[in-house]
């Protein structure tokens, strides 16, 4: 199943930014050159993403988790513990954005899982790692298009 030059690229920087394989490995699973992927890597500046998106989920989680933490306990230190529709709605909305950060599944998620099991797997049985590698990259291929 070939996949188009955008999808390629997107697929080797989530297997690029997922971490755990050489760029020999993602350039096979790819099916590009690895001096395409070099070039990729750079002009992407894909070392910078990675290191950025290692701590922004769990940084803006943190920062949310602190802005409810500051409003609920401002509004436990008043004589009438209620708050104010305008309090009320924003705890809505931090709660809605807490619980998108934490639910949602991104490629680049679904990439560390599978990597993830696949390193599970590798030590009991190589064979089967390599099988359960091509399902998951046709199932990725399949859930960029």
């Amino acid at each position: 199943m070939a996949l188009k030059k955008a999808q390629e690229k997107e697929y080797a920087k989530s297997l690029y930014i997922g971490g755990g394989l050489t760029q020999k490995e993602i350039a096979e699973r790819v099916t590009v050159t690895e001096k395409t992927l070099a070039r990729w890597i750079k002009e992407g500046k894909w070392d910078s993403l990675k290191k950025s998106l290692l701590t922004t989920k769990q940084t803006q989680l943190s920062f949310l988790y602190d802005q409810l933490d500051f409003l609920n306990t401002d509004i436990s230190k008043r004589e009438f513990k209620v708050a104010t529709g305008k309090e009320a709605d924003t705890i809505i909305k931090i709660t809605a954005a807490i619980n998108r950060l934490e639910t949602e599944t991104s490629i680049g998620d679904t990439v560390e899982v599978a990597r993830n099991f696949i390193e599970f797997v590798r030590p009991q049985d190589l064979e089967l790692a390599k099988t359960i590698t091509n399902h998951f990259d046709v199932f990725i291929t399949a859930k960029m298009k």
